[in-house]
């Protein structure tokens, strides 16, 4: 039992951030119902299987959304529900029946939260698009990557569930609450530009106060020589991000710079470059393992740089049980962790349907509904 035991969401079935978003919210205990495409099993591109990790602990229920009967089911199950989360381009759920205003004539509490990357209104709203699109766009990507070289970011967690799932989650949850206490639901619009631009934020407060310019390599978080990313003697990677003054004085002192001169200024943006240069040229002399052995653990502020399978097996990691693995499948814990009201264990990922007829036997079909719409059942 989760802390959002009692919330039923119904998700329709989509790509990246918004199952993303349906499996935040499973592994907190909310009740959600995935209605995916029947008969496609396969074909979609990014048709996982087993390996959905998205869809772990979601019930599935596959119908044919082009049928009247297949609708007007889902519009039965919206009925008992706190929210509904969908992916689509604007204007598809409208066609098909299952728009904001449909739904919410149904179920005036209703949290209609829809996730797209241009959002439902604007000159590119209708426009295809993907992560990388989105970011470069809102200006998250601007920042990515090394001076001089094309940006590049990490694949989907800036802009699809950093800018995309965390929003509409937290938009979800807050149209519920205020739902729960007013009685009256709305649509929650979560666009990946929105989302994305808004954590710029942070480093739009860097810029005004002068510490980080509109260039990359110039400013305190991604310029200077102790923050960065080294490779090493065995061809793996450590990180410094020695901010304060007291943090990069002790990790020159433990990688023996200490009394050297030219690091007693480590603010001065015109040494930065040879700095790093040396930096690199230390590093590049020891396997990763020496590195960690002489600085993790300390307020050098240090990590090596895992893969998710070596971080799995990593002791700090290890101790927390962030990585695990189920039915063959690396996936890493729900979080954030809750001291009243603990996430249970992540939830096996459901076949193609594999919940429809008890799903729409508990939303008051009869079998006989139940049996046209799920044929094979």
């Amino acid at each position: 039992m989760g802390v959002l035991d009692g919330i039923r969401v119904i998700e329709i079935a989509g790509i990246g951030p918004g199952p993303f978003c349906g499996m935040l919210l499973a592994d907190m205990g909310a009740e959600v119902i995935l209605v995916e495409r029947a008969g496609t099993a396969g074909v979609d591109m990014l048709d996982l299987g087993k390996s959905a990790i998205i869809n772990r602990g979601k019930r599935s229920l596959a119908l044919n959304l082009k049928d009247p009967q297949a609708v007007d089911a889902v519009l039965r199950l919206i009925d008992g529900a706190d929210a509904l989360i969908e992916g689509m381009r604007p204007g598809v759920l409208e066609r098909l029946g299952l728009g904001p205003e449909t739904c919410l004539s149904r179920n005036p509490s209703l949290v209609y939260g829809r996730m797209t990357g241009w959002g439902q209104e604007g000159p590119l709203a209708q426009a295809a698009g993907h992560d990388l699109n989105y970011i470069a766009l809102s200006g998250a990507l601007w920042f990515a990557g090394e001076p001089g070289r094309p940006p590049l970011a990490p694949p989907t967690l800036v802009g699809d569930l950093g800018g995309g799932a965390l929003y509409l989650a937290m938009g979800v949850l807050a149209g519920i609450l205020n739902a729960r206490r007013t009685g009256i639901g709305q649509v929650v619009d979560a666009a990946i530009v929105d989302g994305s631009a808004n954590l710029m934020n942070l480093l739009l407060s860097a810029h005004a106060a002068g510490q980080q310019p509109l260039e990359r390599g110039r400013g305190l978080l991604d310029g200077p020589h102790w923050s960065g990313t080294y490779a090493c003697a065995d061809g793996h990677f450590v990180s410094v991000q020695a901010l304060e003054p007291h943090f990069n004085a002790m990790l020159f002192r433990k990688l023996g710079l200490g009394d050297d001169q030219a690091f007693k200024n480590p603010y001065d943006p015109r040494r930065w470059r040879s700095l790093r240069d040396r930096m690199a040229s230390l590093f590049a002399t020891q396997p990763r393992e020496h590195w960690v052995s002489l600085l993790e653990g300390s307020d050098a502020c240090f990590a090596p740089v895992l893969t998710p399978a070596e971080a799995m097996t990593h002791p700090h990691m290890a101790a927390r049980g962030i990585y695990s693995e189920r039915d063959g499948v690396l996936q890493a814990a729900p979080a954030p962790r809750f001291s009243v009201t603990p996430a249970d264990p992540v939830g096996a990922v459901p076949q193609r349907g594999e919940h429809g007829a008890e799903i729409l036997r508990a939303a008051g079909l009869s079998e006989a509904e139940i049996g046209q719409l799920l044929p094979s059942n």
